[in-house]
């Protein structure tokens, strides 16, 4: 599993370009399977990619499109995906977008991760033994209609304050 921290996030997206150029030979954000939420005014850098959730709302496809993979990952069949943007209405945080009419979201690599390894300020971290995964029924009561720029803003301000209120409490102590 991929695990993000924000505290050491500077925003410099090379996990962006690494993943884009790894996938389609390219450098662009839009071919990227993660997303670097920036909040210039609260000064929130963020790396939103699927967090592999129990739910697993996107493999409900309609055309059964989308698999679990044997590292746990999200498998596209470019095959039997017809864009219908589904799976990226259903993802609650926003990780998946569709690109050329296909659902773009994190297979891990194969298990080496590219993201990862050019983070150089260790904000991503890829734990392939994490057998726990991470539930995010509470983003999706609310997600409704939002599109997944919007859907991310939102993953990261609360990632973001949940951050603020352990230093809080660390402070407290």
């Amino acid at each position: 599993m991929i695990t993000l921290d924000l505290s050491r996030c500077s925003g410099c997206r090379r996990c962006e370009v690494n993943c884009a150029f790894f996938h389609s030979g390219k450098i662009s954000r839009n071919a990227s399977r993660i997303k670097v939420v920036q909040i210039e005014e609260a000064g929130i850098d963020l790396p939103v990619v699927c967090q592999h959730c129990k739910e697993r709302y996107c493999v409900r496809c309609p055309q059964s499109a989308l698999d679990i993979g044997l590292l746990g990952q999200v498998v596209v069949s470019p095959t039997l995906c017809t864009g219908c943007g589904v799976c990226a209405s259903l993802c609650p945080i926003g990780a998946i977008e569709l690109y050329d009419e296909i659902p773009y979201v994190c297979d891990l690599c194969g298990g080496d991760p590219r993201c990862v390894t050019q983070c150089t300020l260790k904000a991503i971290s890829y734990e392939p033994e994490v057998t726990e995964t991470v539930s995010l029924r509470s983003f999706k009561r609310s997600s409704g209609k939002l599109s997944p720029e919007e859907k991310r803003m939102r993953y990261a301000l609360r990632c973001a304050q949940e951050l603020r209120d352990g230093w809080l409490a660390e402070r407290r102590k």
